[in-house]
Parts: C-alpha cells; structure tokens; sequence
C-alpha cells in the first residue's frame, strides 16, 4: 500500500537535542557536520518545532542556507497550549517558525503534543482551519499532529479531524506494551485510520542506548557488533506505514551509528524480532511499582497527589538508573499536569482501597518523595 512519504528514507533528524557547547548554546559547527552527513547518505527528514529552544534557528544555519530547498523535508510544530490566550498568539509560532527557519515553507507542520487537556485550545483557536488555509496557500505541504496520550483519547481525535494526514506517536520496544504509554495501542488506532506514522522516542529519550545490564545481554548475545540503539531504532522502522522514525541525535558519533545502520536498512528478521521480544520480557521482568495508570487514585485523593506520574517516574529511574531523565518525567507528568508532589501525601488510604494493583500507594509515595526529594 503506498502511503504519505513512502520515498523518504527511514530515519529522521530529530532536533530537540542538538549538541551544546560548554555555555550551553548549541554547537552549531557539530550541527552542520551532522547535517551535511545525513544528507550525503540520502536522509532528508528533519523535525523541530516552535517550542525546541534554539532548534529552528540553529537549522537555519546549519541546513536551510546550506542546501537546496529541494534537497531536504522540514517538519515543525505549533503548541497552541503554551502561553496563548488567542487565536493571534497561536497563529504566531506559526508565522516565527517561518522567520526562524527561513524554510519559506514546511513539508509537514504538526499540531504538537495533543491529547489531555492540551487537545482544546486547537479547537477553540480554529487552528485546524488555519492550517488547512496555510496548505491551500502552498505553506504546508502536509498536515498533521502529535500525541503523547491514550488509544481512546487518539480515536477521538482521529475520528473529529480526518483532515489530519498523519500523526506522530511515541513508540518503542519499552513502551509497546507499557500500559502508562502504550505505544501498540496508539499504533494500531492510527493504522485503523489508514495514517501513516512518525515515530519519536524510538530509544525512549537515550534510555535504551543503555538498557539495564541484563537487557543489553539479550541484544549482545544475538549480536555483538551492532548497538544497543540499533535493535531500538530498528524495531520501530520495521514497522507498516511508518514516514520516519526521529532520531534526536547529540553528536555526531550518534549520527555515524545511526545512518551506518539506516542507510541500507532491513527490517527485522524473524530472530531478530525475538530477540527484541525477549529483551522486552527481561525488562518486564524487573520489579517495579506495579502501576497501571487506571488513576483511580487520582480520583478518590483528597490532596490531588499525582500518584500515577510518580509511579511512572520512579519506574524509569529504577530500570534505567538516569536520574536526570526521571526527575523530567516527573516533572511533566506530576508538576506540568498540576498534581500535587508525593512527600505531600496526608496517608489516609483512600487511594489503596480503590487500586486494583493493591499496591502499597502509602509506603511507595515515601519513596518517590525520597527519591525526587519532593
């Protein structure tokens, strides 16, 4: 079946996590050395967005004024939910992304991030028409959105817009079966639909470049010689209708692994393919917070505790033991999504009597709190 950017190589630039330099402004030269090789290997896919500090600008730089228009598909995002009190300001990350990339137009232009309560403020703003004008203009090439939420949540979307022409999901082996991401059910929604997909967080923001120890065992048993993010990155190529699978690269020896592997790609055989099953089980196999995000917790407590996103935190920061990344999950899905911090638990045992889990809810807000000190 053809679908949407059937011609476009598998991996895509992801431009969120440009290298830095000591000052922490990005290292444009390192940029333009990562660009000038992906393209030389035939790669064309690059992806930022409105909200990545420095990205559209530093791509300007590094690949807009470098190259032909022709030579490369850019897609950025509009984030309608961040700071907008009106249809004008919405409508003018637009119009900045178009300043800042100096692209003069974008193949593919994303409503980011939908999904909870950020999925409104596109209704409310009309942004869906807007950007169905700026296609017939010639502005947008391609009109889609992004989506960090649930199958059900994405049905609903999918069946108000079908307008959208692709959507953009995070998906990884992690996460497939994960029920606080779930990344096969998001999947399966958008192939319903007939939309092809994007894929971002395809090694899970870098995590599964160093999986815990007897994970990687799984991947190096099979396979000594490829790396650990190859099998992730793979995984999720091989998938049907897939546009790109973004790789947000930070250097350019992570660009060298990737189009290494990318540029005569092949999907997963099958022992390949049960050697990801088998590293997903060993991952699965590890103890964790048995929380299903059901947030029937969330429900009956009396502090608004955000239990679930703490659960999930912690989780990360127990099976991949990056700090750093964990206290981010934590922010966005406790302090962004205004629930109230663990160590503010009052322990009255509403949440534990309505957990189909049983779990300890108590006991492991304790530790959350310890963990992330809040």
């Amino acid at each position: 079946m053809a679908y949407l950017g059937e011609d476009i190589k598998k991996l895509g630039f992801g431009l969120m996590r440009l290298p830095r330099l000591a000052d922490e402004t990005i290292d444009l030269e390192q940029v333009k050395q990562m660009v000038d090789l992906f393209l030389s290997k035939g790669f064309t896919y690059f992806d930022t967005a409105w909200a990545y500090p420095g990205s559209e600008d530093a791509i300007r730089q590094a690949l807009i004024e470098r190259h032909p228009r022709d030579s490369f598909t850019l897609a950025t995002k509009n984030a309608a939910w961040i700071n907008c009190k009106s249809r004008d300001d919405a409508i003018a990350q637009f119009e900045t992304s178009l300043s800042r990339t100096g692209a003069g137009y974008f193949d593919f232009y994303l409503l980011h991030n939908l999904g909870e309560t950020r999925t409104h403020f596109f209704d409310d703003f009309k942004m869906w028409d807007f950007v169905a004008e700026k296609k017939r203009e010639g502005l947008i090439k391609h009109v889609g959105f992004s989506f960090h939420s649930t199958p059900e949540e994405l049905e609903e979307i999918l069946s108000a817009h079908p307008e959208a022409e692709f959507v953009q999901l995070q998906i990884n082996y992690a996460d497939w079966e994960n029920p606080a991401i779930q990344s096969r059910g998001c999947y399966e929604v958008a192939r319903r639909h007939g939309k092809p997909i994007v894929i971002m967080e395809p090694i899970k923001g870098g995590l599964l470049a160093n999986p815990p120890e007897q994970v990687a065992k799984v991947f190096t048993d099979a396979n000594p010689d490829a790396s650990l993010a190859s099998w992730a990155i793979r995984f999720a190529a091989s998938l049907d209708g897939v546009i790109a699978v973004l790789s947000g690269m930070s250097t350019l020896n992570q660009m060298k692994d990737n189009v290494g592997y990318m540029e005569n790609f092949k999907r997963l055989d099958d022992s390949e393919r049960a050697t990801v099953d088998e590293a997903r089980k060993v991952l699965a196999s590890i103890p964790i917070i048995p929380c299903t995000t059901c947030d029937y917790c969330a429900k009956v407590c009396p502090q608004q505790i955000g239990i679930s996103g703490s659960f999930t935190a912690y989780n990360v920061l127990t099976l991949y033991n990056n700090p750093k990344f964990a206290a981010g999950q934590y922010n966005w899905l406790v302090e962004r999504h205004d629930r109230r911090n663990a160590g503010e638990c009052i322990k009255c045992g509403a949440c534990e009597r309505v957990c189909p889990q049983h779990i300890k809810i108590r006991a492991e807000l304790v530790k959350v709190a310890k963990a992330f000190g809040k």
